[in-house]
């Protein structure tokens, strides 16, 4: 097992400190950075970095960076949620180095949903039912992985399949079980 002991420590976000959720980092007691072109093979980090090595994925409706020695998640309910997330990546981070001769390492970022073509897609009214200002802000948070098509009250019933096969083209992991 390489990933075995890890604590967290949750906080509220500096810039908005009035926010609902919180933020986890979670520091790693073991070294996982050798395992992270395992992980990004089997999770489709849409960012991979080499040096030090680190990967960004979205999973859970959660942005989520692996680095060797930390992991970050934004925009949580509790501590329980962060700790199921954690849990999770640590079978998953376990999971990958243990098969690692039968996984095919991947130094590189998946492609990543486009803001302007979400935008193009969207009802473009501006009218704030999603809880962001703008629909630009709005696809932004689509694309990133923040915030879901279900969010959008007003788009139309002929541009959803659109958008939804747009999004469905790139790979998200909020189906993944977290134990």
């Amino acid at each position: 097992m390489l990933l075995e002991s890890y604590h967290l420590e949750i906080f509220n976000s500096a810039c908005n400190p009035g926010a609902m959720d919180v933020h986890c980092f979670a520091h790693l007691d073991q070294d996982v950075g050798a395992a992270l072109p395992y992980l990004n093979t089997m999770l489709g980090g849409f960012e991979y970095l080499r040096d030090p090595p680190a990967v960004t994925f979205k999973a859970h409706g959660k942005l989520i960076t692996v680095h060797g020695r930390k992991i970050a998640i934004n925009a949580l309910k509790d501590e329980e949620q962060a700790r199921k997330i954690v849990e999770w990546l640590k079978r998953e981070i376990n999971d990958a180095w243990e098969r690692r001769e039968e996984i095919v390492p991947s130094y590189k970022g998946a492609p990543r949903p486009q803001l302007i073509e979400i935008l193009k897609l969207l009802p473009k009214t501006n009218c704030r039912k999603c809880g962001e200002p703008t629909c630009t802000v709005f696809a932004a948070r689509l694309a990133e992985g923040a915030k879901g098509i279900e969010s959008c009250p007003p788009l139309d019933p002929e541009r959803r399949p659109k958008i939804e096969a747009y999004m469905g083209r790139f790979r998200l992991l909020d189906g993944c079980e977290l134990g």
